[in-house]
């Protein structure tokens, strides 16, 4: 047997976690980003032993994949959108949580929000980074192939995709940020 439990974040609820993430931010300010980074990887070491909810292991595995995007050598994450993605771990950072992580199946609830919260945030940069890891994965096999007609290199694929898949995010980051809706923004930095 199994129980769904949803709930809505209001506008309060949501501001509240943004002043939540702008005092970690504020605490990591002068934090080594390897420090922030590490402090993320733990959390998800101490997960792995953990018994919790699928609903929160898998936001998790969305943290694992922020980190993957950082450290990604062929990605090369620009410095504006590396802050971008930093300052979200920020709060995974911090030794105090809204609810304790040692406290069974609700633990790491807040972080489970919190990531959500961020992984909407950073959408763009996400969706460009899994296009990425797409294409070379699909682009793979050819690597080893010297193209016929030019001397294209795996490199060379690799850094023209990558060009155009962080224009695009920052292109649509750029209309999101534009648009005026009305609603109060979700943004938390």
């Amino acid at each position: 047997m199994s129980l769904r439990i949803s709930f809505n974040l209001d506008e309060d609820d949501l501001q509240h976690f943004r002043l939540i993430m702008q005092q970690a931010r504020k605490n990591t300010s002068h934090a080594w980003p390897e420090d922030i980074v590490a402090a993320a990887e733990k959390l998800l070491v101490d997960v792995e032993s953990a018994r919790i909810p699928r609903f929160v292991r898998d936001r998790l595995e969305r943290l694992q994949f922020l980190i993957r995007m950082l450290k990604d050598h062929e990605w090369r994450l620009p410095d504006l959108e590396t802050s971008r993605v930093l300052s979200a771990l920020a709060y995974f950072s911090e030794p105090e949580d809204l609810i304790p992580d040692h406290i069974p199946a609700l633990g790491f609830l807040d972080d489970a929000i919190m990531i959500e919260l961020v992984v909407r945030e950073l959408r763009h940069e996400i969706e460009a980074y899994r296009d990425f890891c797409d294409f070379r994965e699909r682009m793979e096999p050819r690597a080893g192939v010297k193209m016929k007609t030019t001397d294209i290199t795996r490199d060379d694929w690799l850094s023209g995709r990558r060009n155009e898949l962080q224009e695009r995010m920052r292109r649509r980051r750029k209309r999101r940020d534009g648009k005026s809706s009305g609603k109060p923004s979700m943004r938390l930095f």
